[in-house]
């Protein structure tokens, strides 16, 4: 197996060894983050709503900036590097797009060089071509779904704190 991997790495050439560090740096990113969510988040908010629930403001317009402190104080931790996760996977398709200029260009060399008498080499050069552009396609689709899940997870957390935290004004408005 790691013998097909090696020989894959050779076909697609310099960029699809930049894909494959693009491609661990994005999961890197997203494993960070699930973890994030799922182990360090739910203390984080149990935290800010026992602040909630212990400290009274004098007031609606202090109960309410209380309010937005300690939302965006546990949010944001959620919402960290999800704009780098994004970022990497649209480059993995770019870089994929850059594989398959060097694999063409080296399907013109072939061509100037043999002419279009030697299919073999010609074939060659446009595996070296079409072998990134899929490798791209491949790690950008990879991360997309958890890009997504964990853009409207944060999402989620953030609006579910938020109306975890009533305001009791006056007047009996419990949504302030």
């Amino acid at each position: 197996m790691l013998d097909a991997l090696r020989e894959l790495l050779d076909l697609g050439g310099p960029v699809l060894w930049l894909i494959g560090a693009v491609l661990v740096a994005l999961w890197t990113l997203i494993a960070d983050r699930w973890l994030y969510l799922w182990r360090v988040h739910p203390d984080r908010r149990r935290r800010a709503l026992a602040v909630w629930r212990t400290v009274r403001p004098p007031n609606l317009w202090s109960a309410r900036k209380l309010r937005a402190r300690l939302v965006s104080l546990v949010a944001q931790p959620l919402e960290r590097h999800l704009a780098l996760i994004r970022t990497l996977i649209a480059l993995c398709p770019l870089l994929g797009l850059l594989g398959t200029v060097t694999g063409m260009l080296r399907v013109f060399d072939v061509l100037a060089v043999i002419g279009t008498g030697d299919a073999r080499a010609l074939a060659d050069g446009v595996a070296r071509a079409t072998v990134p552009t899929m490798a791209g396609m491949v790690a950008a689709l990879s991360g997309v779904l958890m890009s997504h899940y964990l853009a409207r997870r944060a999402r989620y957390e953030r609006e579910a704190l938020t109306d975890a935290m009533t305001i009791d004004a006056p007047g009996g408005d419990t949504h302030a």
